[in-house]
């Protein structure tokens, strides 16, 4: 009884303290490409990418309800840094959808400004708004409708204390007239969050590989299909620290992940994996911040043994070793001469084979539909010669004499002559460790795209067009791995179809050094068009720091150099949140996204001839 009175009792004041409207909420996901476009067209930074911003306690003063209830304590605040723009995951603030809506709108403007915004967070933001309202007009009306709905939100002064009431006066100022305030003054706690400005950016998880662990950043493949644990589908600030050494007193000598709920410590990669420690997932909601550290036992052992590299007995046929290449550094805006190793292989142990007999049927139905594209006569009008006259002409320049008209330049004849397509295509496929994922209970993405490579180069055969097949994968920057299918030289057939079945995921997708090899083999050929097909499931990313923006700047770099080139790069995705990068890289008509994964041995012809259309 008393604990069902107690859930009643919780129930009631939660509901009473509580000021958000759910039935007028608003996801960011609703709003992810609108967010994109408006980001980019108000001249923000194209390489930011967008995420949901984690939840964090903000130490403020709230209404004595919502102390009693515990609620409101904790608030997703919208920050961006050099990489990400971070926006609320949900907004619920206002009772109409259209104000929470306006107030995304509004955080993006004033992320698109904050790049040229100098100073602390409270003059940045308001250089921020003063830039957005002088040059977009438009953007008025809505902040001064924000401005108050806001402030109707927040405690008044005259019920705070006195050096809490005069910071209050000091953020109510900014927001009606922004500009006109400069850093706040000091007091005991912080201010009430204020949600139509950007925050600083928390300290973050240094991605940097340290060199006692840096083989414990790579993904344990035989882990691909255990068991994961979500802890929380929001995001979570995070620390890196020290494994505990048990020399401090306070630290009791046994696990310490028994602990958690003490001292805040989440052990993520532990020894045994038949202990998942599910207590840890349940805990990490209600923490404001993990603290994430490594111990160097057996799973990392493990791990740097299953990503080490195979013996060169096992291993694919080196063709040729030590490529090296540029790689772009964004922050220093150089592109670093010889900074990467590539090395060319062709697959050992890939016999001979025929089209497999689930594929026949699907390439006997697309060889029908690309037909259409291959080379054949036609009639050429207007030929000063030729085996007929062209009627039409001859008409023409009747009547002009008739009309008293000079007569025209034009010939009388038709001509038939052969029209053939000038282009080659190189096809560059994603062989990375992600591509070993399921899509269903009996195929995987790397089995996707053999079907996908395999009925490609049956269609191409039908098209008499010359083609090329490569794949490529990555351990760092010195192991690219570029695997060799078929060569413009080489006549499409059973080897060809052998080294396709022979593939197999391999490391991670240093993408940018994988573009610039193959641009300069497709820059080597002589034909007109020049198309460079790019498969991948995903981003850019390998062990070092080419997994965050660096990878995407490298690769975008790489593909405005295969432009000026006269190349023609075009990406086929099956990474759902491709969208959010994509655009950066490719433009906006670069690339295509295809949901279903399983669509794309079909699809992939079909977008050949409309890219190839003359």
């Amino acid at each position: 009884m008393e604990e069902y009175v107690g859930d009643l009792w919780h129930k009631f004041i939660t509901r009473s303290a509580r000021r958000d409207y759910p039935d007028a909420i608003v996801h960011l996901e609703d709003i992810e490409k609108t967010a994109g476009v408006l980001f980019r067209a108000l001249g923000g930074d194209p390489g930011l990418r967008v995420a949901a911003a984690a939840e964090v306690e903000h130490g403020a003063r709230r209404r004595w309800l919502a102390r009693i209830a515990h609620v409101e304590d904790r608030v997703a605040q919208a920050t961006r840094d050099a990489e990400t723009l971070n926006l609320p995951p949900s907004l619920s603030l206002f009772p109409e959808r259209a104000a929470n809506r306006d107030l995304y709108l509004w955080l993006i403007a004033q992320a698109a400004a904050t790049g040229r915004a100098t100073g602390d967070w409270l003059v940045a933001n308001q250089q921020a708004t003063l830039f957005t309202l002088q040059r977009y007009p438009g953007f008025e009306s809505r902040y001064r409708r924000l401005v108050e709905a806001c402030l109707a939100l927040r405690i008044a002064p005259e019920k705070l204390p006195k050096d809490e009431a005069a910071v209050e006066l000091a953020i109510r100022q900014a927001l009606k007239e922004p500009g006109s305030v400069g850093p706040l003054p000091t007091s005991r706690r912080p201010p009430q969050p204020v949600p139509m400005w950007l925050y600083p950016s928390p300290a973050q998880i240094d991605r940097r590989t340290r060199p006692d662990d840096a083989q414990a950043d790579a993904q344990d493949p035989d882990d691909a299909h255990g068991k994961t644990v979500d802890a929380n589908k929001k995001r979570q600030q995070a620390t890196r620290e020290d494994m505990p050494d048990g020399r401090d007193g306070f630290i009791l000598p046994f696990r310490a992940e028994s602990l958690v709920s003490w001292a805040e410590y989440v052990k993520v990669n532990r020894g045994l994996d038949e202990d998942p420690e599910e207590d840890a997932a349940k805990a990490a909601p209600d923490m404001d911040k993990l603290a994430i550290a490594r111990d160097g036992k057996t799973i990392a052992s493990r791990v740097r043994f299953d990503l080490d590299l195979p013996s060169a007995a096992a291993d694919d046929i080196p063709l040729q070793s030590g490529i090296l290449l540029p790689e772009w550094d964004w922050k220093k805006r150089i592109l670093k001469k010889d900074q990467c190793r590539l090395d060319l292989l062709d697959a050992r142990d890939a016999p001979p084979i025929e089209v497999p007999e689930r594929l026949r049927k699907p390439v006997r139905k697309v060889r029908q539909q690309l037909e259409a594209l291959a080379p054949s006569r036609r009639w050429f009008k207007n030929q000063p010669d030729g085996s007929e006259l062209d009627v039409d002409a001859c008409v023409r320049a009747w009547s002009d004499r008739r009309a008293g008209h000079a007569e025209n330049d034009f010939g009388n004849y038709l001509k038939l002559e052969r029209h053939e397509r000038d282009m080659a295509c190189l096809v560059l496929a994603d062989l990375s460790l992600s591509t070993d994922a399921w899509v269903s209970d009996h195929e995987r993405v790397i089995d996707v795209i053999r079907d996908s490579l395999m009925l490609f180069s049956e269609a191409l055969g039908a098209t008499g067009d010359r083609f090329a097949l490569y794949g490529f994968s990555s351990l760092r920057r010195e192991n690219i791995r570029f695997h060799q299918i078929k060569t413009f030289e080489e006549k499409h057939g059973a080897p060809t179809r052998g080294r396709i079945a022979a593939l197999k995921p391999g490391y991670y997708t240093r993408m940018g050094a994988a573009i610039r090899y193959a641009s300069r083999i497709l820059e080597k050929q002589p034909n007109a068009l020049r198309l460079m097909l790019i498969l991948s499931d995903g981003k850019p990313n390998d062990l070092d720091q080419y997994d965050s923006r660096y990878g995407i700047e490298d690769t975008r770099m790489s593909l405005i150099e295969a432009r000026n080139a006269g190349l023609r790069p075009f990406c086929v995705t099956i990474d759902k949140e491709g969208e959010g990068y994509l655009p950066h890289l490719f433009g906006p008509a670069g690339f295509t996204v295809i949901r279903k994964p399983e669509e794309l041995p079909a699809r992939l012809p079909m977008l050949y001839a409309q890219l190839t259309a003359m």
